[in-house]
């Protein structure tokens, strides 16, 4: 219920599918999704699990069934797949003329039983476990578009085309109850289960009935719920709360809380419903993007969370009969945002942003702590009787304190407004700045000089308060779009020749020319320390321009051609919004947190096209999404690295200490055991066997012989014996590793002599202890080996020249190995005794 009411993502399933998902289902553990003759199972949080194939036409129903899940194309055919298996279990051909499946439920409580709806108005229920068709609903004479199942068991309300609602007991095959809504066909429906008799049904144009299914009437209408169709709609169980969604890219939840039935919106998750058009950073902490879309609507969007977007929503020019018209039929709507401009300081006061409208010539005025449509709409005096359709607001700015709106017309006429009162300040020129169309407009950092571009190819440099012209730059191609760094001076033109311009508004000259780009330049921004200019243009291409150095130093290709561009005032982040695109990508700046060589590009450089952020990898990678690469950590990570074993502490730690470990652990008294007669009796040794008596017993000669001469070599000699000729000594390590601390103390014991060992044998445990100081793996293992197999046997070592000499190249081979190992640790202790103790 938490994320019911937050609408919290808690999780994205998967990679994105090749092609648009044209069916979605879940169920308790898989979410299946469909495009074109195909379609996945995801398990949650992972990749794709499942694939289904089978299917020649384009699939368009999808209900999972316990171990099974069913699909339906638009070729009419229905197929019962097994999960786990992916194999068919049942495929089902209607002919398309008699009986075209256009709707699927499974009713509660039928075992194995599925209900099938047509477009002819007719329905069928099957078991799908026998194949059979158990009975044929005659229908309504109408398509069937929605199926969904009732509270009451055997109940059902059947969607049709006409708009008519049909609550139908389909146990006798008696209809219940008939509404009809007049919006079109029914989208969805859904029942409340929280004791109110209440059912909800959605229509094509965006707007939802409820219906009280006691009095058998209406109770309210949401109208214009969402822009488009609602395409889904669920009643949360057990809870006054409607989840719905549509086309226009919305999810809303809505409670009823209140008198009259109706429902009130209480969370909503929206994007655009068309690309977005414009889109850039609000504010210095980059973390607010404002999105100007093909909608008509202005959003901000956080990167931090979700639950921080908002929309600031829909212009219009007349907000009171917009509401009245409604979404469908509003005449007021202004067209979309083709440009903006906001700033912070007193945004808290009055309006702080400023957008122009593609083809019209008034601009609108927004407050982003309202969410909603500024006071002012501002346009000449001179046409607020009559609004010209071949007039227009091409180009805005803002100033840095927010006080002042600079705003350029088709007619190459730049006017100021004051943002407070909506008043006009002024304008720049006689009669107008510019000959042709104003192409950019931009305001310095100290509102002391405005920048103003125009079609004829001029950028002109007025003062700001006298209006005053102060210098005119004849460009060699008209600009396209302007592009001022305010903290920097430095400002970009991009040309209708596709070539980007720099040009330093204190000298007032061109300083930098770059090419490369063989489309349209759709969009300029800046880095935070205007180093760099980014630049997205027609050609499918983002570039990067190093202005100190006036070379290219990076490049790529995007599936879909950027339409806007903007970097974030902390410079971590480059925002991007696409052509047919409805979402903004984020692309990290890789050069804050990786060491990236930033050297010019060659001349013959070709552009990798790089995937959008979050869409599916190109063909050919799919394999690597697929399966998950498993990481295999080697033995060891490099000859130069002590590596320690992953044994615990306690199989190595006390070999030194095993015998006052066990005499600690000795108990004071042993335990009496009770007399008893033996099973055997003991014997005399002699000719004539005779029985013992007690007291006998304890002459008898001592029976314990030499183990040097009866002992069984044990299998850690025998790998030691045949190392010494193959020279592996991995065998006996992972005999020895296996064992516990006393059984390695009893195998060490039996290498000398005396023991059932040799001279051998322990050379050759010498040479595997050299070994292991060699590779420098299992390190403390070696370290403890020798140290107990020294204490076992000093004497025969010292009596042995074989053994001698070879401890004494171990020593050699020890001492240099701890020599390197105290180095490193001294400059690790070093390093941290002065992070700890410096002055940072």
């Amino acid at each position: 219920t938490g994320n019911v009411f937050n609408l919290t993502v808690f999780s994205l399933t998967g990679n994105a599918l090749p092609q648009d998902i044209t069916c979605l289902a879940a169920d308790r553990m898989l979410v299946f999704a469909s495009y074109e003759n195909v379609f996945h199972a995801l398990a949650r949080n992972k990749e794709v699990v499942h694939t289904y194939e089978g299917h020649k036409g384009r699939i368009h129903l999808l209900l999972p069934f316990g171990d099974h899940v069913i699909s339906v194309d638009t070729a009419n055919v229905l197929i019962v797949w097994d999960v786990q298996s992916e194999e068919e279990y049942l495929r089902l051909d209607f002919d398309k003329a008699v009986f075209a499946v256009s709707a699927i439920l499974h009713p509660s409580t039928y075992l194995n039983k599925i209900l099938l709806g047509s477009e002819q108005g007719s329905l069928q229920l099957w078991n799908i476990r026998s194949n059979k068709l158990l009975y044929s609903f005659a229908g309504w004479g109408l398509g069937v578009t929605t199926l969904q199942q009732a509270p009451a068991v055997d109940v059902v309300a059947v969607g049709l085309v006409s708009g008519h609602i049909i609550v139908h007991n389909i146990k006798f095959d008696e209809t219940l109850m008939k509404f009809q809504q007049d919006w079109g066909p029914i989208t969805a429906i859904s029942f409340r289960t929280d004791g109110h008799p209440v059912m909800a049904a959605g229509s094509p144009v965006g707007h939802i009935a409820l219906w009280d299914l006691e009095e058998k009437k209406i109770i309210s209408q949401m109208r214009n719920a969402h822009s488009t169709a609602v395409a889904g709609m669920s009643f949360v169980p057990g809870e006054p709360l409607l989840i719905t969604n549509g086309a226009d890219n919305a999810i809303r939840v809505w409670i009823f809380d209140g008198p009259g039935g109706t429902g009130r919106l209480l969370r909503s998750r929206m994007g655009h419903s068309a690309p977005p058009t414009k889109i850039r950073y609000h504010g210095q902490n980059g973390e607010q993007i404002l999105s100007a879309g093909q909608d008509g609507t202005l959003q901000s969007f956080s990167t931090v969370h979700e639950r921080f977007n908002k929309s600031l929503g829909r212009g219009s020019i007349n907000k009171k009969k917009s509401k009245r018209k409604g979404l469908k039929n509003d005449t007021m709507a202004l067209p979309p945002i083709t440009a903006f401009a906001s700033e912070i300081a007193h945004q808290n006061d009055w309006d702080g942003i400023i957008a122009c409208h593609q083809g019209y010539i008034t601009c609108t005025t927004w407050n982003y702590q309202r969410c909603s449509m500024g006071a002012h709409k501002l346009m000449p005096e001179e046409f607020s009787n009559y609004k010209p359709l071949d007039i227009y607001a091409t180009a805005v700015d803002i100033t840095t304190c927010g006080n002042f709106a600079v705003i350029g017309m088709s007619t190459g006429q730049v006017d100021v407004y004051n943002m407070q009162s909506g008043l006009h300040r002024g304008c720049y020129g006689k009669e107008r700045a510019h000959e042709g169309a104003v192409r950019g407009v931009a305001v310095d950092g100290l509102n002391q000089l405005t920048i103003t571009a125009g079609k004829e190819g001029l950028v002109k440099f007025w003062k700001f308060k006298t209006k005053d012209l102060v210098h005119s730059t004849d460009l060699s191609s008209p600009p396209s779009g302007i592009l001022l760094h305010r903290d920097s001076g430095i400002l970009g033109i991009a040309s209708d020749d596709f070539s980007i311009s720099i040009l330093d508004i204190e000298t007032r000259k061109i300083v930098r020319r770059f090419s490369g780009h063989h489309g349209q330049i759709n969009d300029m921004t800046f880095s935070p320390d205007g180093r760099w200019l980014i630049t997205s243009s027609m050609d499918c291409t983002i570039k990067t321009w190093d202005l100190p150095s006036g070379c290219l130093i990076d490049c790529f290709l995007v599936d879909s051609a950027a339409v806007s561009i903007t970097m974030s005032p902390t410079g971590d982040f480059l925002a991007s919004a696409h052509v047919d695109e409805l979402g903004i990508y984020l692309w990290s700046n890789r050069s804050l947190y990786s060491l990236v060589s930033l050297r010019p590009l060659p001349a013959d450089y070709e552009p990798a096209t790089v995937m959008l952020p979050g869409t599916r990898p190109v063909q050919g990678d799919e394999e690597t999404f697929d399966k998950m690469i498993e990481y295999d950590s080697p033995e060891q990570l490099g000859e130069q690295l002590v590596t320690l074993s992953l044994l615990p502490e306690s199989r190595w730690k006390n070999l030194l200490n095993l015998d006052i470990i066990k005499k600690k652990n000795k108990p004071k008294e042993p335990p009496k055991v009770p007399k008893s007669a033996p099973f055997f009796i003991p014997t005399i040794p002699g000719l004539i066997p005779r029985y013992a008596t007690p007291e006998q017993e304890n002459d008898i000669q001592s029976k314990v012989v030499n183990l040097g001469v009866l002992a069984q070599k044990s299998d850690f000699c025998i790998h030691l014996e045949e190392a010494l000729s193959t020279n592996e000594y991995t065998a006996p390590l992972n005999l020895l590793k296996d064992l516990g601390p006393s059984n390695i103390e009893v195998e060490l014991r039996g290498l000398a002599p005396e023991g059932g060992g040799s001279v051998e044998v322990m050379l050759s445990f010498l040479r595997m202890i050299g070994m292991m100081l060699t590779k420098k793996y299992n390190f403390e293992l070696a370290q403890a080996y020798l140290a107990l197999f020294l204490k076992l046997h000093l004497k025969i070592l010292s009596s042995e020249p074989k053994l001698l000499e070879e401890i004494s190249r171990l020593s050699t081979q020890l001492e240099e190995t701890w020599i390197h190992l105290r180095t490193l640790f001294n400059q690790s202790l070093c390093v941290l005794k002065y992070v700890k103790s410096a002055l940072l």
